[in-house]
């Protein structure tokens, strides 16, 4: 059974977020009296989601140095408390968007025992990008194995979301030393979007349109009406409150000439790079997607050398948001299965 709570005016999310009353009154107190980190935009102070206040409080900057900036860039995490010998989750987010979109599925996988970093893509989320490096494609991708390569220093399990899943198709195809087949290693593919053209006739616009565009997607309205397209079934003070989590890194200084950069860039086009993936592969896929139709879950399915596929019911494009105790759940039996077999094989040889 699905329903909703309230500790004083704080509104709670559908309890699919699975907590024990004892920690729902710890989340909410830490998040009403600790200070937030000062690099992020005022409007989080208006935020009234828990989950999200309290993910906030742990967003950090660690420098990360890049062969395209003369200084380390200050990026962006969400960093595990504990770092430990097993493998550990690496979390993308999807286009435009932030660390933030993991509020919810973010505690469920630290409570299941991972040790979680979520990672935000270079140009989007709160990284220090006053002074503005490239942000295409190939930035993003050296980025990210730079941050790789300073902090987690080790194979991982990559899920990427929307977007995000061409960043981890990406990456994977790019750099194949981050992973290494004789450990559990793996990625997590969510309402994919891998076969999209890049940013398509958005990458001829003039600069004085892209902007007035960007001004345009990161407005109130604009992004309630992405909202109302991406989550199934949410009331609308619940999709306000999304918009002003979603909308949260907007209003960095730097966000409009990061997008502008990456639009005019030509983006993300990894259909190509599909059928290179070697790792095992979990497919998540909202039902009731109305970004990216889920014909295109069986697609790549059918496209990727090793992967197995799953459906959540009654769900939009973001299922880690809608639905997250069903996106760790198969997230923990993927991974543990896989390491199942593996001790199998190891004991047998």
């Amino acid at each position: 059974m699905v329903f909703s709570a309230s500790v004083g005016s704080v509104a709670l999310p559908p309890l699919s977020v699975r907590v024990s009353a004892k920690r729902w009154s710890s989340v909410v107190v830490a998040a009403a009296h600790e200070p937030f980190p000062s690099f992020l935009p005022k409007l989080i102070d208006r935020i009234h989601d828990p989950f999200a206040r309290r993910l906030a409080l742990r967003i950090q900057r660690l420098p990360v140095p890049v062969r395209f900036s003369e200084n380390p860039i200050m990026s962006s995490c969400v960093k595990p408390l504990i770092q430990k010998k097993e493998t550990p989750i690496v979390l993308l987010h999807g286009f435009d968007s932030s660390c933030m979109e993991w509020r919810y599925a973010y505690p469920l996988l630290e409570e299941s025992g991972f040790e979680t970093w979520a990672i935000d893509i270079l140009g989007w989320g709160f990284s220090d990008l006053e002074k503005l490096p490239a942000c295409d494609v190939v930035s993003k991708r050296e980025h990210f194995y730079q941050f790789w390569k300073s902090y987690i220093k080790r194979p991982m399990i990559l899920v990427g979301p929307s977007l995000g899943s061409a960043v981890a198709v990406d990456f994977t195809v790019n750099y194949p030393e981050a992973f290494n087949f004789f450990q559990v290693e793996k990625l997590v593919l969510i309402d994919a979007s891998v076969y999209a053209e890049g940013t398509g006739k958005l990458a001829t616009l003039p600069k004085a349109v892209a902007y007035a565009g960007v001004y345009l997607l990161k407005s109130l309205p604009l992004r309630l009406y992405a909202n109302y397209l991406t989550f199934y079934n949410v009331s609308f003070s619940t999709s306000l409150d999304c918009t002003n989590v979603g909308r949260l890194h907007c209003l960095m200084p730097w966000w409009d000439d990061a997008t502008v950069g990456f639009m005019t860039s030509g983006g993300y086009n990894v259909s190509s790079l599909i059928e290179k993936v070697k790792q095992k592969t979990l497919i998540i896929w909202g039902e009731n997607d109305r970004i990216i139709s889920n014909k295109l879950a069986v697609q790549l399915h059918c496209e990727l050398p090793d992967a197995v596929i799953r459906q959540i019911p009654n769900c939009g494009h973001i299922p880690h948001l809608e639905k997250p105790s069903s996106v760790v759940k198969l997230i923990v039996e993927f991974v543990q299965r896989e390491a199942k077999k593996l001790d199998k094989c190891v004991t047998q040889v």
